[in-house]
């Protein structure tokens, strides 16, 4: 069975943010993953975590205000200065909370701006990234994101991720694949999965469509998590979906998944 990480954003939210952690815990998770930790101080957060015996397996680099619609600002020309000073604060937050994976949210492409421009200004941030969270043993992610919920979003493809981080040239940048999102985009999990396993760091499930828990949709979900044991994906998968109910009601799937591996 595949090693699962709670999504603290979007699971346990009937409780505050800090409270989530305990809950986590409870339900049997040994790791968490969550968008952002920068609203609390890191020395909070790793306490937190040390506490409730959980590993920090994922967060984001600073994404834009986004309470205001921003999704990201590293495919922004106008917005390096601030990317890069993200990066350096990102770098804290994850040695002190033990994070060994940052994921880089493209953000959604200004229309004032040719694509061919865009897509340079993503790269030179991948590159300036890159190799400065491997200085300090962590992956750097990049995440295609659907742009039927996300219009406009610059990233959006495996197949574009993939011909950027091989423009980049940097060893130190992944793939973060989201079945939800890719879903939604391209379909054909299994085998793009399969094909890209190398240079896939980190997986996240919800389903399709609503965006709910496993079993609830269309994905054939008992089977891709089959299919991940079968080919040796050994990163965890984050549990990125939003509960039709209770949190903890909505687990029928996870202890299935487990019942199938024993």
């Amino acid at each position: 069975m595949p090693k699962f990480a709670a999504n603290l954003t979007m699971l346990f939210t009937e409780l505050d943010f800090l409270g989530r952690f305990a809950a986590a815990a409870r339900s049997g998770f040994t790791a968490v993953e969550y968008l952002f930790p920068y609203a609390y101080p890191k020395e909070q957060l790793a306490e937190t975590l040390h506490k409730h015996g959980l590993t920090q397996v994922l967060h984001n680099l600073p994404a834009g205000n986004w309470d205001a619609g921003e999704r990201g600002i590293a495919c922004r020309v106008d917005r390096v200065g601030e990317f890069q000073e993200g990066v350096e604060r990102a770098i804290e937050y994850a040695r002190s909370l033990g994070c060994k994976q940052i994921n880089c949210l493209a953000g959604i492409a200004p229309e004032s701006v040719s694509p061919q421009r865009t897509r340079e200004i993503f790269v030179s941030n991948l590159k300036y990234a890159a190799p400065r969270l491997a200085a300090h043993g962590i992956k750097l992610l990049i995440e295609p994101i659907n742009t039927f919920d996300m219009p406009g979003f610059f990233l959006s493809r495996t197949s574009q991720a993939l011909e950027i981080m091989a423009e980049a040239a940097e060893p130190n940048l992944y793939l973060q694949y989201d079945v939800y999102h890719m879903q939604m985009m391209e379909g054909n999990l299994a085998t793009t999965i399969s094909k890209n396993l190398a240079r896939i760091a980190h997986i996240q499930v919800a389903d399709v469509p609503g965006r709910h828990e496993p079993g609830t949709g269309e994905i054939n979900y008992p089977f891709l998590f089959q299919h991940l044991d079968s080919i040796g994906y050994q990163g965890w998968v984050g549990c990125e979906y939003k509960p039709l109910a209770k949190t903890e009601d909505g687990f029928g799937w996870l202890a299935s998944s487990a019942h199938a591996a024993a």
